[in-house]
């Protein structure tokens, strides 16, 4: 592929890119040699979840690996016991290595519902950060100033503010740089919020001796509370494995203003008519971007059932859009799901709002603890609302 081709494939949605003229060397040397451009992309399992956030980035090594790019994945089981301080105002709760076990296990499969997941390598960092001796780790902080690491904004408000900034927190920016250290890393991708993370592992590359790894950061996708980037420690997170229900429903509760950024960052899409269509229809425009994200991860036939199903739930313009859901297995009592929900404390008091007709169903009242066996919409007085899907 032309080189300009190239550039243009991974400037798409980029928010930095540099070096750019060691990124052309590396690539002439690949196209000299075949030898070829290593990517690397890290993330700590620190939750069983990966989401849309981390989607931005996948997708971006996707087209990498569709270039010819080898990407390996660095799974931080070590560095997730310490919590990237990246954006904290405090210190992380840590995890213990069972829990970070635990959530690494369905890495992989989600990994390939957006990769190639038979050209990637699936990397531990435990594997050779465990390893380092104190020497090591003694020789690895030798190479980064303090007064270098806390030139960082999150650790210069933590100083400022009087909240505690802990050894292990500094080390884990020099263990994340590590990781390209030891696996020869050309490029790495994340989102922009690891730029100066990004930017000290070149150092630290330097130091040992390496050649230095292009940075490549792409711009954060805000959460589903309109405020902070999405994350699963914010919980504001909508993840791959989200039922495809609660998928729709968490795309169709974003703010207005976050549509066009799901459209260009998510779906690759943007321009002047999109932006016009969003404008004058920002629901019509919202439920299309459900359909088409739900398609990705769940696939056509789903995407379209789960569609119809959520405009037939909200068929009353009374119901809100952030209504609580409740996915049906299998046949249930009206009352097991009120109280599963918390929409009532007790089956007495499923009995009494009975009795009250106080509980609707599809706005029909009901005054029996009727089995439940397909969709429908719960309404119970004026303020308390529930949809149960069964798919």
């Amino acid at each position: 592929m032309k080189l300009e081709e190239v550039l243009e494939i991974i400037k798409r949605n980029t928010s930095h890119f540099f070096p750019e003229g060691e990124f052309i060397e590396k690539y002439q040397n690949y196209l000299k040699t075949g030898k070829p451009i290593r990517i690397k992309y890290g993330a700590d399992p620190s939750k069983p979840d990966l989401h849309l956030g981390h989607y931005v980035s996948l997708k971006k090594l996707r087209d990498l690996q569709e270039i010819g790019f080898e990407v390996v994945i660095i799974i931080g089981d070590f560095t997730a016991t310490i919590g990237d301080p990246t954006g904290r105002s405090k210190t992380r709760p840590r995890l213990s290595r069972e829990e970070v076990m635990q959530n690494a296990k369905t890495y992989i499969n989600q990994l390939s519902k957006v990769l190639d997941i038979n050209k990637i390598s699936v990397r531990y960092n435990s594997e050779w950060l465990s390893k380092l001796s104190a020497y090591d780790i003694v020789e690895l902080s030798s190479k980064y100033t303090i007064s270098r690491m806390l030139e960082r904004e999150d650790f210069k408000n933590r100083i400022n503010s009087n909240e505690p900034l802990f050894i292990h927190e500094v080390l884990y920016p020099l263990f994340q740089a590590y990781d390209s250290v030891y696996i020869d890393a050309d490029i790495e991708v994340g989102g922009e919020d690891q730029l100066f993370n990004f930017t000290l592992t070149r150092e630290i590359q330097k130091q040992y001796g390496k050649e230095p790894q292009v940075v490549l950061t792409l711009p954060l996708l805000i959460g589903t509370d309109g405020k902070l980037k999405m994350s699963k420690s914010y919980n504001n997170y909508i993840a791959f494995n989200d039922e495809p229900f609660d998928m729709f429903g968490k795309i169709m509760s974003i703010g207005d203003n976050l549509i066009l950024d799901y459209y260009k960052l998510v779906l690759y899409e943007y321009n002047q008519e999109l932006e016009n269509f969003v404008n004058e229809n920002p629901r019509v425009a919202k439920e299309e971007l459900a359909y088409r994200i739900v398609k990705i991860f769940h696939g056509e036939e789903i995407a379209s059932k789960v569609r119809e199903e959520f405009n037939k739930v909200f068929k009353y313009k009374e119901i809100p859009e952030d209504t609580q859901v409740y996915q049906l297995m299998q046949e249930e009592k009206l009352s097991d799901i009120l109280i599963k929900t918390s929409l009532v404390s007790s089956k007495n008091e499923c009995r009494r709002l009975l009795s009250q007709n106080a509980i609707k169903i599809d706005n029909k009242v009901v005054n029996q603890d009727i089995v439940i066996n397909k969709s429908v919409f719960v309404r119970i007085g004026k303020h308390r609302f529930l949809k149960i899907v069964k798919l």
